[in-house]
């Protein structure tokens, strides 16, 4: 399943709307995918939501659009 990430850059400021970022995952379920970011990164985590085939399909037609991996 693929995953989009909403994150702050970092954990030590507050979250602002203007700096949240996002990535994608492929991962097994939700909590293996929070886990793989709360893991490997800094990030923290606003929401992590499963995508859709149709979302996916609008996700990939961005060229901004690249699978994360760890």
């Amino acid at each position: 399943m693929i995953f989009k990430v909403y994150y702050q850059p970092n954990s030590f400021q507050s979250p602002e709307r203007e700096n949240t970022q996002s990535i994608y995952l492929d991962a097994i379920d939700l909590p293996s995918a929070r886990l793989a970011v709360e893991k490997n990164t800094e990030f923290n985590v606003e929401h992590i939501e499963q995508l859709s085939e149709k979302a996916l399909a609008y996700e990939q037609q961005s060229p901004n659009f690249k699978l994360t991996e760890f």
